[in-house]
């Protein structure tokens, strides 16, 4: 049972790794510590009260999307015309501003309003989301 906990280490490890748990929330943390209680009790001997453990934070985490892989996504939705003019306002450039346009406006908004400079992350990830936004809707054209 040893090797459970092993495995549970190595999933932590690549979740992290390849970012999907870059933005953990709570339940997340939760879900992997109670994952991470399990394989201890599995490996110290204890599979009836460690495997249900397991087993429920793996459905947890295959139920929130956290384990499907890339490959198989959804075609995108249509982006809508308001959210494109409120991402073009917050960065401040025209209707029909370049990748490259998107992309300087973007750099020099966040230098400034980035949490390192004092600014919030909430607002820095704004940003961040009209910049994707723009240089998504950019693309489609």
């Amino acid at each position: 049972m040893g090797w459970l906990a092993l495995l549970l280490a190595g999933l932590a490890g690549w979740l992290i790794w390849t970012g999907r748990l870059q933005r953990m929330s709570a339940k997340d943390g939760m879900a992997l510590g109670v994952a991470l209680v399990g394989a201890v009790l599995a490996a110290k001997g204890k599979p009836v009260i460690g495997a249900p453990l397991l087993i429920g934070a793996a459905m947890f985490f295959v139920g929130q999307g956290k384990l499907r892989g890339k490959g198989k996504t959804a075609a995108p939705k249509p982006l809508p015309p308001q959210d494109i003019a409120q991402a073009r306002v917050l960065l401040g450039v025209a209707p029909d501003a370049d990748a490259d346009m998107i992309r300087a406006a973007h750099r020099r908004l966040i230098a400034s309003v980035h949490p390192d400079k004092g600014g919030t992350e909430a607002l820095a990830a704004q940003i961040n989301a009209a910049r994707d936004l723009l240089l998504r809707h950019q693309a489609e054209r």
